[in-house]
């Protein structure tokens, strides 16, 4: 079995089939985390941002009922994972806070509330007052509190699962870009610039970042670029005292988690690059001194972005991109726990545990979205203008 790309879907698929006794080999392009694995805010989310009813209409009661029970319970696997595999990666079963930015955001909490709730999730919506205590900061009228959810070091998790995977037999190779392959029998020969692999199935496992052989699915998705900034270490315990990480209802939404330091990661829609760098991260001052104005002075240490792939209607997409080559992609900003789950629903298919009607996603056709470069333009430029005028006090 082959599996390209080294993000959360890839190497979960890796650990499964070598737990399962097949011969593996996992080729990255680059290194285990490139990609959105290494470079998001470390959030463990239970489901997607489409909230469960539109899922069920936009995949059918059948299928839109098995991905929500999937995903709904993504955080608890991926918990799982670390705790059999003693991954150490900042983990915290805390919850995640969705905090609402005026009466429109509270009627979208509602909404989310009844519908998980309806389902029995466990999730809570927090008056102000409530919200207010968990944040640390009155700058959001209420919360939704998901207890399923929580938080990770991102590339720590993602690095952990590639240690277990190789614990169990499957063989990871980095800096091994796919150029092409060609049919060998009734399997496949993947070929790089350091040699060749030979495979009866192929697992895509690139999402965003595809390029060669299957840069189709790359271009199925518009990119949306997310940056996050980390502060200094913060002595401040009022703010996320319970560790739960947090994002609000904004367009051009804010998210925010603490660390096992103390700093705060604090991340938004944009490119660190060319203008955008100098703009976000002034921004990010101010929106910071407006939620926590306790803070103070604000200090960064780190800064990174990154790309999300967003499809058409924010669902995920599983595509037979040829005879035994299989992929699904398209987490839309929620990578860490679908990508987990997913890994391993792609790895039972291939071992023929499961079959086409037992999946949470139908197969379809890659399709490409209508202006994807203008859009794609308007997402980093549309965050530049927002943010330069954004939270100015």
């Amino acid at each position: 079995m082959a599996v390209v790309g080294g993000g959360y879907a890839g190497l979960s698929s890796a650990l499964h089939l070598a737990e399962a006794g097949a011969k593996v080999v996992l080729l990255e392009a680059a290194e285990i985390g490139y990609g959105g694995a290494g470079r998001n805010v470390g959030l463990v989310n239970a489901g997607l941002w489409v909230m469960p009813d539109a899922v069920v209409q936009g995949l059918g009661k059948e299928y839109g009922s098995r991905l929500i029970q999937l995903l709904g319970g993504a955080p608890e696997r991926v918990f799982g994972l670390i705790e059999k595999h003693r991954i150490a990666c900042e983990a915290q079963r805390a919850g995640t806070l969705h905090c609402a930015v005026g009466a429109k955001g509270l009627r979208e909490l509602e909404a989310r509330a009844a519908q998980w709730q309806k389902l029995g999730a466990p999730v809570e919506l927090l008056d102000a007052d409530a919200a207010a205590s968990r944040i640390g900061s009155r700058a959001y009228c209420a919360a939704l509190l998901d207890k399923r959810a929580g938080t990770v070091q991102p590339l720590a998790y993602a690095r952990g699962l590639a240690h277990a995977a190789m614990r169990a037999e499957a063989r990871l190779f980095t800096d091994s870009k796919v150029t092409g392959t060609e049919r060998a029998g009734n399997g496949w020969i993947l070929r790089t610039g350091e040699g060749s692999v030979t495979a009866d199935w192929i697992i895509v496992a690139t999402d965003a970042y595809s390029a060669g052989p299957w840069a189709a699915l790359r271009a199925e998705q518009v990119h949306l670029p997310y940056f996050n900034l980390a502060t200094k270490p913060l002595a401040h315990e009022e703010i996320l005292p319970e560790r739960q990480g947090a994002w609000d209802t904004r367009e051009i939404l804010s998210s925010f988690r603490r660390d096992a330091a103390g700093r705060l990661v604090f991340g938004s829609v944009g490119a660190l690059e060319g203008t955008g760098a100098a703009i976000h991260r002034a921004w990010a001052i101010r929106a910071l001194r407006r939620i926590f104005p306790q803070i103070g002075e604000i200090e960064f240490e780190a800064a990174w972005f990154g790309m999300i792939g967003m499809t058409s209607d924010n669902l995920p997409r599983f595509h037979q991109l040829d005879d035994k080559v299989v992929s699904v992609s398209g987490y839309n900003g929620r990578g860490i726990a679908p990508g987990t789950v997913f890994g391993k629903v792609l790895a039972d298919f291939v071992l023929g545990a499961t079959t086409l009607d037992d999946l949470p996603l139908p197969p379809t056709a890659i399709a490409r979205p209508a202006l994807r470069a203008l859009k794609e333009h308007f997402y980093r430029a549309g965050s530049q203008l927002a943010h330069l005028a954004g939270d100015r006090l």
